[in-house]
């Protein structure tokens, strides 16, 4: 554990909570905390609404700003070494080991990848971001130039992303595709998780069967879209539930009791990333190595010998 140096969450007010009192509103949306500690911080002078410190029956207004302003806090430990895979003066790619948050949110604010690669280069800046126990290639832009040319090949589906998993079952086919909707359901914790919805937004994944067990699959899976969870989503939703997912079941729903999008406890592992290279226009494809226990009986016994 070590201390950090505080941070101030800000919120801009939507029209969901026009009318409502700043307790009502934190209590209600900020489930990882009761209505009694929310009142302490308010009492601490810890929340500001539009610039000035709120009390409990402070009414919200459309468009106001919501600050809380968090003391410093014990982070909890995680791997914070990582490996750079590629870096230039446009771009930096590194390998993030499982455990280690993206980017600060919940407990984790200078545990973070974002926060440990800015102590070298401060510029970087995130394109893109994998779950807290995903290991494997994130990459970050070093311009404004950079990251806005990537960014718009992101949103036009021209950068291919590719991962190895562990997955429960063993499908007959060798490769099939997933379509289901992701979108907001509601988790009893926090309000709402991204699963399988109806009403949510298109997205698809690829998979291969690299090997099969006994019981489990190795895969490889491609997605062309970048939907939060969206391989965990879509293997559960096919049927596949990644092993040891504390979050997700069969049919891309989340769990009767389930998990926290950041537990840990399964294998996914961001092995390749195909993309234009912002500045040269050259065609680039990134590696980083998979686990061992995301390497098939072949590729294990290769790093054996």
């Amino acid at each position: 554990m070590a201390m950090n140096r505080g941070w101030s969450y800000h919120e801009q007010i939507g029209p969901e909570a026009v009318g409502r009192t700043v307790l009502d509103h934190l209590a209600g949306t900020r489930r990882h905390s009761t209505a009694g500690q929310w009142a302490d911080r308010i009492a601490r002078g810890e929340i500001e609404v539009e610039g000035t410190i709120a009390g409990p029956a402070t009414i919200l207004r459309a468009g106001g700003i919501v600050v809380w302003h968090r003391p410093p806090w014990d982070e909890p430990d995680v791997p914070t070494e990582f490996a750079i895979v590629h870096e230039d003066e446009a771009i930096v790619a590194v390998d993030k080991p499982s455990g280690l948050p993206t980017m600060p949110a919940g407990g984790f604010l200078e545990h973070t990848l974002l926060h440990q690669l800015r102590r070298q280069f401060p510029e970087a800046s995130p394109l893109h971001r994998l779950g807290r126990c995903t290991s494997g290639l994130v990459l970050f832009a070093r311009t404004h130039a950079a990251g806005s040319a990537l960014a718009r090949a992101w949103r036009d589906h021209e950068v291919r992303k590719t991962y190895r998993t562990l997955a429960s079952g063993v499908p007959t086919a060798d490769r099939f595709e997933i379509d289901a909707a992701i979108g907001p359901v509601p988790h009893p914790q926090l309000g709402a998780v991204h699963a399988a919805s109806t009403a949510g937004k298109r997205s698809r994944s690829v998979a291969t069967v690299l090997e099969r067990g006994g019981h489990h699959t190795l895969f490889s899976v491609d997605i062309s879209t970048g939907r939060p969870h969206q391989i965990r989503i879509h293997m559960a939703y096919a049927g596949h539930p990644l092993v040891g997912d504390p979050l997700y079941e069969v049919g891309g729903t989340i769990k009767p009791n389930p998990g926290l999008p950041g537990d840990g406890g399964y294998l996914l592992h961001a092995e390749h990333l195909a993309f234009v290279h912002p500045l040269t226009g050259a065609a680039m494809t990134l590696a980083a190595r998979p686990p061992q226990m995301l390497l098939t009986r072949s590729e294990r016994s290769h790093v054996a010998r």
